[in-house]
């Protein structure tokens, strides 16, 4: 079997992955955002600024997912609610020192298909939910800090 078969799973073919309408919906419906750091135009840097108070965060999947999730956090030490969507690398470093300081996890079930894509991504994703300051109740609808399934996020893929 060859490798190349399998490159686009091991590398960085692309950064960027626009984020899904129906699932930016939904998460929209019940956080109500009024910033995103991370759209697609390279003129804007959303890590040299300040965040909105409810902000939508899909980072670059790239090395330097790292600090974006840093950023995510730090802002929501700030009384901001900050809800990211990222690929769930569990085995990273950034999932350890970022992620599993979230006061909320949802493990997304099955792949999304990203910016209109015909196919999954070949990665699972994950909505990651910093809310330090309790601008939202993590216990609404019987979510738990960590959880799978996604109820509001399921959708089709």
């Amino acid at each position: 079997m060859k490798m190349n078969k399998f490159k686009g799973l091991f590398t960085s073919v692309s950064v960027h992955w626009a984020t899904p309408m129906a699932l930016y919906r939904t998460l929209d419906a019940e956080f109500n955002f009024n910033d995103d750091p991370c759209p697609l135009i390279p003129e804007s840097d959303g890590l040299s600024r300040s965040w909105g108070d409810r902000t939508f965060c899909n980072p670059p999947y790239g090395k330097a997912i790292g600090l974006w999730l840093k950023k995510a956090y730090q802002e929501s030490h700030q009384a901001k609610l900050v809800v990211c969507l990222i690929p769930s690398r569990t085995d990273t470093q950034w999932w350890h020192d970022y992620v599993m300081k979230a006061e909320e996890i949802r493990f997304i079930r099955g792949r999304l298909k990203f910016g209109g894509s015909q196919n999954s991504a070949p990665f699972p994703s994950a909505i990651v939910i910093f809310n330090k300051k309790g601008i939202i109740d993590a216990n609404r609808n019987g979510y738990n800090k960590v959880h799978t399934g996604c109820r509001d996020t399921d959708m089709e893929r």
